[in-house]
């Protein structure tokens, strides 16, 4: 039976209280970040960007084979690149966890998202940064509400729906170009551009394709081959969990513990989307500056720590989410959130 996400055992009952439950928790969180090492507080995510950069010309090459298995390893090659740069390389990026350096931050955002994503840097930034992590789970603002397409069934969201994301990214970034200014939609259609057509030029040049249709569907397979755990995580870890009003929205501490949830550690998913998408969102939404391996070495002191408060600390398996979503999808992807109120938090 699926786990149901951990109801909040007597919370705090006032802001003061929360305030000094959070300022607790980054006192011990800091400790932890000032004792570790660059390569663990970036160097380790940086090190696996960088070989999903140096894999790439071996990708290539293999789709150079007539042999099938050797082909496939190629399209295999290429989507785990792509997914683990352009998730998990733009999201380190969009919160400027790669670096301490505020202009190689700026380059960064710009090649992960724009580049490597297909996406709107300043839209990517102010949705998720500015929206999502600031109202987590607050009905019609950072509730996760852009992932619910209501017009589909449960069979075609959840198996169909997925694959469309290669096609809907630019095209979403292109209509998001008209609430910036002409430079930076002008900068971002050209980065996008040289992203989408570097691919396809090294398709053609490198790996041998003869025609530019064959290309253009090497592209969509490379770009669909984690599509379907790239929708399922990004709806498992807040849909289902309590929703709040814009009014009466708990205190930080509250938020981020009732409304995020963990999944089990899959090395897959962990190594092309990063921990703090994964198995460490909690600690990410808590402490979104961190790196993936900073989230995963901090993890242990969260989770301690809200046990030891009481608080909810939500973690499942991806196989139970993925379950309790077809079981109750009317539920949680089509009829409007119920509103969670929480006496003595907000």
């Amino acid at each position: 039976e699926p786990m149901e996400p951990a109801e909040p055992a007597e919370p705090a009952r006032d802001a003061p209280r929360a305030q000094a439950l959070l300022r607790e928790l980054e006192a011990l969180v800091q400790d932890v970040v000032r004792a570790s090492s660059w390569w663990e507080r970036h160097g380790v995510d940086c090190t696996i960007l960088a070989l999903s950069l140096l894999a790439l010309p071996a990708g290539f090459l293999c789709l150079r084979s007539e042999n099938v298995l050797v082909f496939a390893t190629g399209i295999t090659i290429l989507g785990m690149c792509h997914y683990t740069l352009t998730v998990k390389g733009s999201h380190l990026a969009t919160h400027g966890a790669l670096t301490d350096s505020k202009p190689w931050s700026k380059i960064w955002l710009l090649f992960f998202v724009e580049v490597c994503t297909a996406f709107t840097a300043e839209c990517a930034k102010h949705g998720h940064v500015k929206m999502h992590h600031a109202y987590t789970n607050v009905v019609g603002l950072g509730d996760s509400s852009t992932w619910r397409l209501p017009c589909l069934n449960r069979y075609v969201y959840m198996f169909l729906a997925p694959l469309l994301l290669p096609i809907l990214t630019p095209l979403v970034a292109v209509e998001q170009l008209r609430q910036v200014e002409l430079r930076t939609a002008l900068r971002t259609l050209g980065l996008i551009s040289l992203g989408l057509y570097s691919q396809y030029w090294l398709l053609l040049n490198v790996s041998g394709f003869r025609s530019p249709s064959s290309a253009l569907v090497c592209m969509f397979l490379i770009r669909s081959l984690l599509a379907h755990p790239y929708l399922h995580v990004n709806i498992f870890q807040h849909i289902g969990l309590p929703m709040f009003s814009r009014d009466h929205k708990p205190r930080r501490i509250h938020m981020m513990s009732l409304g995020v949830l963990n999944l089990a550690r899959l090395p897959l998913l962990d190594w092309a989307f990063g921990h703090s998408i994964v198995s460490c969102h909690v600690e990410h939404h808590l402490f979104p500056r961190l790196s993936d391996n900073m989230c995963l070495k901090v993890k242990p002191v969260v989770s301690q720590f809200l046990h030891e408060k009481q608080l909810p600390y939500n973690e499942d398996s991806y196989l139970a989410r993925f379950r309790l979503f077809l079981q109750r999808y009317e539920e949680f992807m089509v009829q409007a959130p119920p509103i969670t109120e929480l006496v003595g938090l907000q």
